[in-house]
């Protein structure tokens, strides 16, 4: 699962290795002693950590795929994400792009609709993301 427990914490840090290498964060954390889960800014990464999309649908779709292996890494599922907040860096590309980012929402999520946020952000820290998207999740005690 790729998951840590530092001294300095009671939490669990869970970084999969499916979403690349350490980028010097936890990709989520299992909070002690509950189970609520914190997803760290997902963005569309490939296994190597580089942008693997370009297309703002495109990539709300792969950082969602990548925000949901990290809730997966923590043995949830999508039903247990209660919060999304998206960031975008083009609020007027977004709009234009519902359609096709919905189907790609409901393609990960199915008819699952946590309480969400829409952003818009001057700039991320990967040069070139357009979307990213952080969560938070609650599992099964």
């Amino acid at each position: 699962m790729g998951s840590v427990r530092p001294p300095s914490t009671p939490h669990t840090l869970v970084s999969p290795p499916e979403l690349g290498p350490n980028p010097g964060f936890a990709q989520a954390v299992v909070a002690a002693p509950g189970s609520t889960v914190h997803l760290a800014g997902q963005i569309a990464s490939g296994p190597d950590g580089r942008l693997a999309a370009e297309s703002l649908a495109d990539q709300f779709d792969l950082a969602l795929a990548n925000l949901l292996t990290a809730l997966r890494a923590c043995g949830g599922a999508p039903e247990h994400l209660v919060s999304l907040t998206i960031y975008t860096t083009d609020v007027p590309g977004y709009r234009r792009a519902k359609a096709e980012i919905g189907r790609a929402y409901r393609a990960h999520m199915g008819r699952h609709y946590p309480a969400m946020a829409l952003v818009g952000a001057v700039d991320l820290f990967e040069p070139g993301a357009l979307v990213e998207l952080v969560g938070v999740g609650v599992l099964k005690g």
